[in-house]
């Protein structure tokens, strides 16, 4: 018997990538990537927490684009709490997060204080375990979700000459936790996968996109010979945020402008 749906196509095939009426979280949304992210995923239709450190900042966002802004330190579980109970009283239900909250500074191994490799571990791993458990146990009680951890090509080849061995670290356990956690929740509706972006601008590159000889590195090892451009992280974050990745789970999108495929 063939599939009913088999051939079918919407007359609009880009309302898949909707979001209306749907909640999401988004950490680390105070600058860069992470306020791209809550912009976009506000623009598709989503009601919006942006969750970070920086109230000032939060606040402009919200100005600016009409998200709901929570002060949020990820490594505290007061916190975290906090911030998925705010979500539940202000919206009633959470149906995606973006796990973007993340630190890093180039370091040599030999140099780095074990102190420095714990914390960054803590902001980069641990603390997106621990909201992604607090989310996901409510995501499998309703038999739906999707959790969008960003990691990065850190995780998935190494930083040298650029030395990060705990960033690399972290990233990487992200990496192979999104596979664990998509592998274990697929059959229960909740899809988790994550993106890896290449050289993208952000505070964390700041100095990069200023060096020239970063400049010259990344123009003559990266395939497209460019850093990536905001918005060129957008149609991956719509694709898992909606139906759009209904068959997707435990997938790792690398958005790097050739870099991993080297």
């Amino acid at each position: 018997m063939s599939d009913p749906l088999e051939g079918s196509v919407l007359a609009d095939p880009a309302q898949m990538f909707r979001l209306d009426g749907k909640v999401a979280i988004v950490t680390g949304a105070s600058s860069g990537l992470g306020a791209r992210f809550a912009r976009v995923l506000r623009s598709a239709g989503a009601e919006v927490v942006a969750a970070a450190r920086r109230e000032e900042r939060l606040a402009e966002l919200a100005t600016s684009c009409g998200v709901e802004p929570v002060r949020c330190d990820v490594t505290r579980a007061e916190d975290l709490d906090r911030l998925v109970a705010h979500t539940n009283q202000r919206f009633g239900r959470i149906d995606v997060l973006v796990n973007n909250a993340g630190i890093g500074a180039p370091v040599a191994a030999e140099d780095e204080a074990i102190e420095t490799f714990r914390t960054v571990v803590d902001v980069n791993l641990t603390a997106l375990f621990q909201l992604t458990q607090l989310v996901g146990r409510q995501m499998l009680a309703a038999g739906s979700g999707n959790i969008i951890n960003i990691a990065s090509i850190l995780g998935l080849v190494a930083s040298a000459p650029i030395k990060q061995a705990s960033y690399c670290a972290s990233k990487g356990a992200v990496v192979n936790l999104t596979r664990e956690l998509g592998a274990q929740w697929a059959r229960k509706g909740v899809l988790v996968n994550a993106i890896a972006p290449g050289w993208f601008p952000s505070e964390m590159t700041a100095d990069m996109a200023d060096d020239p000889g970063a400049q010259r590195f990344v123009s003559s090892t990266c395939p497209m010979g460019r850093f990536g451009r905001a918005h060129e992280l957008d149609g991956a974050l719509l694709f898992l945020a909606s139906a759009a990745s209904s068959y997707c789970a435990g997938q790792v999108l690398a958005i790097d402008g050739g870099w991993t495929a080297r």
